[in-house]
């Protein structure tokens, strides 16, 4: 799966989990089991708010585009990400920016 990513600045979390060629994102599964070679979703056919851009399947490896929530001030790896390819199973990691640290 080949992940990339369109960055706007958000307050909330993305959280993403990689099972075949299905993704949970933020635990709503997208399943993209059924899509053959050259197939193609368009992004007004895929529900919920965190696709960016079509969903295609080429060379037998699905490729997405994600919103990637930011706070304020990113750092250019958030505000410029490059794609990822995941190729194992399980939680994927997530270009972000740690919290700032603040003293009580």
């Amino acid at each position: 799966m080949r992940i990339s990513f369109s960055p706007q600045r958000r307050d909330d979390a993305l959280v993403l989990e990689k099972t075949g060629d299905r993704i949970r994102i933020n635990g709503e599964l997208f399943n993209f089991d059924g899509l053959a070679d050259g197939d193609t979703i368009k992004l007004g056919n895929i529900p919920g708010g965190w696709f960016a851009g079509a969903v295609t399947k080429t060379d037998g490896e699905i490729h997405i585009v994600l919103t990637l929530p930011h706070g304020p001030n990113p750092s250019q790896a958030v505000a410029f990400p490059d794609p990822i390819v995941v190729t194992e199973d399980g939680p994927i990691a997530v270009p972000h920016d740690e919290a700032p640290d603040v003293d009580a």
